[in-house]
């Protein structure tokens, strides 16, 4: 390198147009007089005067400006400038700051960007991004952003009054830029200024941040997050070598910001009926607070134990702008959300739910993005992120953009986001949102509005593939964790492995039994014996896929009431209906899904500015539907029958589903130990049955472990006494049966009872 430089290339550094500073400004070494020496250059804007300084030498270097009034530049002849120093004098004021330009080794290596290129960076938030560092023995931040059009690219933040002149980026390979900026430690606030080829200015939050501030402001925050010591080792070992499909799965939905909030003046307790009654309220009021992610730990994990849940799952918790979102329109993906705390608070949130034998599943949102001007949207003055064509590039019915999944560092954006989510917070499962809008090119398009595919279908082939790939990345590297697909369409083998062609999920929401059930369940009773299909049809297509019933969120907003508004007849009878229903889906084959309030019968719609209808607890038939609940749960783990055979076929056998004239259905559930099994009754209308006979498969003494209609769940109290013998009846095709009394509106769950049968067997042959 000569001493020289062009005036092009001052001009290019002064209007922050080059494409590698480096080649400019920092220390170039040269020969002078035979000897080592070197030309250092800095641009600085808003400064007056610039000296180098060599701590170690304890001299000083004062810079002339030579080309430009901000540009400057000095010869210093020693054989080796390591670590000088720049002290600016700007008006008044002095600062000393480490050169960034005097650390030229790049993070990433050329093999990590090839691995990006081809999507197949797992990884590649610990190289993008911004990370606390050490170079050359200093510590700093390394930010790296890829913005393949952009002219250049700038970090601003308060470290250098948001100018973007100050600390221009190089570009080092696939259209990725970088800079060390030397003294930067965890809590800076910083942006990337993208300029486009024409000279347009676009700030931009980092698309690989991990912590944004709390909105409205937008600005990422550099974090550090290897910092939080985890106490959950023997959870994770534990779920490294489990099948979930064989376990208990019952999931407790939860939208952190409405569950409950608190008073900036008293925080509320924990809601149990017992406690003080929470004011609802129609949208945040003024001096509201979100609960924090450690308080939520300490409130919502010890309420979600105590109903026997096996698994939280929160709506989305990834970075996004407007509550009324609920966090679906996705800004910051890497970063969970500033509302209720840092990403350590929320590694404690879920350290406490694994200690406390709780799962998280998190909402995974990667079908579409806002629009808003510090996101992804035209990132780097193109269309980066999504398709330029609006016909493939917009969902116009929600007011967002489409990944463009075809483009492998998108696909890698993506596919490393979801492994981010279970590497770095150790969750158990993604609930991934909206998959059937991914997979047809024509979801809410009108005719002429969307493009086909290569063969003139309506398959986004691009999409599956990307599906595919992540589902194949994230159980290679977590072996036990769940994959959920909120999947509405006949889309064949959603849950099936990648390796026999399916999208690669393990679990697949049942939006057909829940369109059914609850169209059933919504009738009036007497009408229900013409409609004894909506109850049994969706066990024709259970084994198609390994199905999870859910009641959601979707389903008690937009007018559509809440669960037990939904039920028809008096308060009793809803009451009843609800009862009922919870205790046909815990016994129906696939794993469960309830969101927040349909425990105890919240008569209000989700409204996501208000708590929960906490006070509700106070009354005896919505403390109680919240006990039967609990009960259910309990029942649900004990009993390996309800859980263990969800996707086989041997789990599951009617032993009557044709009685429509008494809307009953009968069936047992079998573990894989065939010989323990449950047998269910459910009576779906008021009418109550005495003498109804229902035959089973072995003699002997039946427990009634559960009636839905009991005293104990604000019930008639009907039932068999806690259990009933058989008789030595043939019925239903079975050896044996049992002469029951089917309360209204309920359901019975049996079981044999092999040690006081085989007692009483053995009595009968002394005698």
């Amino acid at each position: 390198m000569t001493m020289t430089i062009t005036p092009d290339q001052v001009e290019r550094i002064v209007w922050n147009q080059h494409h590698d500073p480096f080649e400019v400004l920092g220390p170039h070494q040269i020969e002078k007089d035979g000897k080592t020496a070197w030309v250092v250059r800095a641009y600085q804007p808003t400064a007056d005067a610039v000296w180098v300084v060599c701590p170690d030498l304890r001299m000083e270097y004062l810079m002339q400006t030579v080309h430009h009034p901000h540009f400057f530049e000095c010869t210093v002849e020693i054989p080796e400038l390591a670590n000088y120093q720049l002290r600016i004098k700007e008006g008044e004021h002095e600062r000393v700051i480490y050169d960034p330009y005097a650390f030229r080794s790049p993070y990433l290596t050329d093999f990590d960007i090839h691995l990006f290129a081809e999507g197949n960076h797992h990884r590649i938030y610990e190289k993008l991004g911004a990370h606390v560092t050490e170079m050359n023995g200093v510590k700093g931040v390394y930010f790296a952003v890829w913005a393949p059009n952009a002219r250049n690219v700038s970090v601003i933040g308060d470290f250098n009054h948001w100018d973007g002149r100050k600390y221009q980026m190089r570009k080092i390979g696939n259209g990725i830029w970088d800079l060390f900026v030397p003294e930067l430690g965890v809590g800076d606030h910083y942006k990337y200024e993208i300029k486009n080829p024409e000279g347009h200015i676009y700030e931009k939050s980092d698309p690989y941040g991990f912590q944004q501030e709390p909105r409205p402001k937008t600005a990422s925050i550099v974090t550090d997050l290897d910092t939080y010591t985890w106490h959950d080792d023997d959870w994770m070992e534990k779920r490294r070598h489990t099948d979930p499909l064989t376990q208990p799965i019952s999931v407790y939905e939860v939208h952190l910001g409405s569950w409950l909030h608190a008073s900036s003046a008293e925080p509320h307790k924990l809601p149990d009926g017992t406690e003080e009654p929470v004011v609802i309220v129609s949208e945040l009021k003024p001096g509201a607070r979100f609960l924090t992610y450690r308080e939520l730990a300490e409130k919502l994990i010890p309420y979600v134990k105590d109903l026997g849940f096996t698994h939280i799952e929160l709506l989305p918790i990834a970075e996004h702008p407007f509550d009324g979102s609920w966090g679906y329109q996705v800004i910051g993906h890497y970063a969970c959300t500033s509302r209720y705390g840092s990403p350590q608070d929320f590694m404690y949130f879920v350290d406490q739910c694994h200690q406390n034998g709780i799962g998280v599943i998190v909402d995974w949102v990667p079908g579409h993005f806002p629009k808003d001007g510090h996101g992804l949207a035209f990132f780097d003055g193109t269309h980066l992120y999504e398709h330029a064509d609006p016909r493939k590039g917009e969902h116009k019915e929600w007011g967002t953009l489409v990944f463009n999944y075809s483009r492998n560092e998108v696909r890698n954006y993506l596919v490393a986001n979801a492994l981010f989510w279970f590497d770095k917070y150790h969750i158990d499962g993604i609930r991934v949102d909206a998959v059937a809008s991914m997979l047809y090119l024509d979801y809410c398009r009108k005719e002429g509005e969307w493009l086909p595919n290569q063969y003139g279908g309506r398959e986004n082939i691009e999409a599956a593939e990307f599906l595919r790939q992540m589902n194949h990345v994230i159980f290679s590297y977590f072996p036990g964790i769940l994959s959920i697909a909120e999947e509405s369409t006949s889309w064949p083998m959603v849950s099936w492995p990648t390796y026999v062609g399916g999208l690669g999920f393990n679990l697949k929401w049942n939006m057909g039994w829940m369109h059914d059930i609850l169209d059933y369940f919504h009738m009036d009773p007497w009408f229900r014996q013409f409609h004894q299909n909506n109850v049994t049809f969706s066990i024709w297509y259970n084994h198609s896929e390994n199905f999870m019933l859910a009641l959601s969120h979707d389903e008690v907003v937009h007018g559509k009431s809440a669960m037990i508004g939904k039920m028809p007849g008096d308060e009793w009878q809803k009451f009843a209906n609800l009862r009922c229903l919870y205790a046909y889906m815990y016994t129906h084959p696939g794993k469960k899904t309830l969101f927040m309030s349909m425990e105890f019968g919240q008569w209000s719609e989700w409204n996501v500015w208000g708590d929960l209808e906490w006070h509700l607890l106070q009354y005896e038939p919505h403390q109680k539907l919240k006990n039967f609940l609990a009960a259910l749960n309990r029942l649900y783990r004990s009993e390996p029958a309800l859980y263990t055979q969800d996707f086989g076929q041997e789990g599951f056998e009617w032993i009557d589903c044709s009685d429509n004239r008494h809307s009953v259905v009968s069936f047992i559930r079998r573990a894989k130990d065939s010989n323990e099994f449950i047998v269910v009754v459910c009576n779906f209308t008021p009418q109550p049955h005495s003498h109804y006979r229902v035959g089973v498969p072995e003699r002997g003494f039946y427990t009634e472990l559960l009636n839905s209609d009991s005293r104990e769940y604000w019930g008639s109290n009907m039932g068999n006494l806690g259990g009933k013998w058989t008789d030595d009846w043939a019925y239903h095709n079975r050896p044996y049966s049992l002469d029951l009394c089917l309360p209204p509106l309920g359901t019975l769950i049996l079981k044999l009872d092999r040690q006081k049968t085989a007692a009483a067997e053995k009595g009968i042959t002394a005698q």
